[in-house]
């Protein structure tokens, strides 16, 4: 009874740590990340109420190594400083925006698949911005040259464009320029149907003596994402620098910069919850890669590269391919890219935590289910009967060794009564009764251990994959990745007002809570009060504390728990025991006696 006793207070201690957790962090964080999003709406709105100023000249900044010296600070809106430079407008079915000829940046780009809310009429994502305004993010690749090679293209060189020129992705656009050494630089730009660039660079040495020059690319951005990270899901530096899996987060780049040894192969960049910009440098050649943060001017991160020199002799040339990914995390185009390209485990560019082996194949399940149902909610529901089949032989064993528990009960009430104090000889009592009887009683822990994993990696899933995102499920629920919106403060919306994050209780989180203590209420009610209390608590504990998870999660674990309850009366019945809900039930509205006198 005592290490009964031990056994279900480590278990309310993990769930108070949990409930801590839920309350201190999960809810400041959805309060933190609601009052962005309505901040970042009231920017926009101002930005579009003011009109656009006169241009003038691009920003000026000068290339030492990979890393630029300061930028200035950021005082212009979006539309002014995109009427600041020369642009070769991109068009194509997923992307938006403009090739800024000033250093032939990638500093203006839009994701049209994706809006910033469910309300299809609100403004599509923005991922890349111009250098000079707050939310500067982009990349860029450029030239080190010498005294001898004269000015190589870097942030501030003006490239010259074809008339007219629209980059699309049927139709690439050629920029050049040309130095005072007889060097010309012709760049190729080209992108797919979703958000790949190919950057080809011809180098040409029309001088009299050899050019050595050394290529870099960057990706910079001067803030960091607006909702609050978590522990499940990595944003900021990411790359794989050689052989390695590179991540560092903002805030340890803040305290020194990252700089992996010398490598060949790979690619680098930084990623958010949804979206990515990452460079892919020429993979034979050999590169320095750096991971830091910069305080002179503009604070900003930066990561970036810098190749070995190559030397181009007169009259000769030289070709460069870089690939610069800027775009949504989605699965199918990553995994794509990683094949085609051949870039080596690209598809790590979507956090699928530790327990990669499990999670990546729960998605491709999902995703095959959603592309037969053409609903992520169904495909849930579907992925939940797979799992729960595959883990029925352990579920088996489980219920079978609850019930044999349950027949063995009056016999092991006879031990406590025979043995009273005697804890010692209670215990071997006890134990030559599961040999006699042939049960493990610790055979019933075993699946749900084994399930957690299953159930962690649904989790980031739900929460990592963009395909989840703004995926509708049927009635209220139109995000499975955010919480279900509705709750019991103001019913369920009737009411008009909204009710605090700490009291937020939806009906999917009060359907799982009914679940749970349904299949709670199938087994006996303990003897001992302290398990009984926590036995009663527990399902109303977990309905708050899942109440602001994603509705996917909650729909997936209260579908979970009703199959559970459909699995266990089938497999009590097949072993004869009786099975205890209906008894339960009753006893929760039969009057207890007095007590007596």
């Amino acid at each position: 009874m005592q290490n009964n006793r031990n056994y279900f207070i480590a278990i309310a201690l993990s769930v108070l740590i949990v409930l801590g957790w839920q309350f201190l962090y999960m809810n400041p964080r959805i309060e933190a990340q609601r009052k962005a999003q309505e901040a970042q709406k009231a920017q926009q709105q101002t930005e579009q109420t003011q009109a656009p100023a006169a241009g003038g000249q691009p920003a000026q900044q000068q290339t030492s190594g990979a890393a630029p010296t300061g930028q200035a600070a950021a005082t212009a809106t979006r539309e002014e400083a995109l009427a600041k430079a020369p642009r070769v407008v991109i068009d194509t079915e997923a992307l938006a925006g403009s090739i800024n000829l000033a250093g032939a940046r990638l500093d203006d780009l839009k994701l049209k698949g994706y809006h910033e809310t469910v309300d299809k009429s609100s403004p599509i994502i923005t991922l890349f911005s111009p250098a000079d305004t707050k939310d500067g993010y982009f990349t860029e690749l450029g030239y080190i040259g010498s005294d001898q090679t004269g000015a190589v293209p870097g942030a501030s060189t003006i490239w010259t464009a074809p008339e007219g020129a629209k980059l699309t992705d049927k139709s690439p656009v050629t920029l050049t320029y040309t130095n005072d050494r007889g060097l010309t630089f012709a760049r190729t730009i080209s992108v797919d149907d979703r958000y790949m660039f190919t950057v080809t660079d011809k180098v040409t040495n029309s001088g009299s003596a050899p050019a050595s020059i050394s290529s870099y690319g960057r990706v910079t951005r001067y803030n960091k994402p607006t909702t609050p990270s978590v522990y499940v899901l990595h944003e900021g530096f990411i790359g794989v620098i050689g052989d390695g899996l590179v991540e560092s987060k903002y805030s340890a780049v803040e305290e020194e910069a990252v700089t992996p040894a010398k490598s060949t192969g790979g690619w680098l960049g930084m990623t958010d919850k949804y979206w990515a910009a990452t460079i892919v440098p020429p993979q034979k050649s050999a590169y320095e890669a750096r991971f830091s943060h910069f305080t002179d001017g503009q604070p900003r991160y930066q990561a970036d590269y810098k190749e070995d020199a190559v030397t181009v002799a007169p009259g000769q040339s030289v070709e460069l391919k870089n690939l610069v990914f800027a775009g949504a995390k989605e699965v199918p185009v990553i995994d794509g890219y990683e094949a085609s390209y051949q870039i080596p485990r690209f598809d790590r560019l979507i956090d699928w935590g530790w327990f990669y082996f499990i999670t990546k194949p729960m998605f491709k399940l999902m995703d095959f289910f959603f592309r037969y149902f053409g609903n992520f909610g169904v495909a849930i529901l579907m992925t939940t009967i797979v799992v729960k089949g595959l883990f029925f032989p352990l579920a088996s064993k489980q219920y079978a060794s609850m019930a044999n528990m349950k027949r063995v009960q009056p016999k092991m009430e006879e031990l406590k009564a025979k043995f009273g104090d005697d804890r010692m000889g209670l215990q071997q009592a006890m134990m030559q009764l599961y040999k006699e009887e042939k049960i493990n009683p610790i055979a019933g822990c075993w699946p749900i251990a084994l399930q957690i994993p299953v159930f962690f990696a649904l989790y980031k899933v739900i929460y990592i994959t963009i395909e989840m995102r703004h995926a509708p499920f049927f009635g209220w629920i139109q995000d499975l990745s955010a919480p279900d919106p509705t709750t019991i403060v103001n019913l369920f919306g009737l009411l008009p007002f909204e009710a605090p994050a700490l009291l937020h209780l939806g009906i999917w989180p009060l359907i799982m809570g009914v679940t749970m203590f349904v299949q709670m209420r199938m087994n006996p009610t303990p003897p001992d009060p302290t398990q009984a209390m926590i036995f009663n608590w527990m399902p109303l504990v977990f309905t708050f504390m899942l109440a602001s998870f994603p509705a996917g999660l909650v729909i997936y674990w209260a579908w979970n728990n009703t199959l559970s309850v459909m699995q266990q009366g089938v497999i009590m019945r097949r072993h004869g025991v009786k099975i205890e809900l209906f008894d339960n039930l009753k006893g929760l509205f039969r009057r207890k006696p007095a007590p007596s006198k």
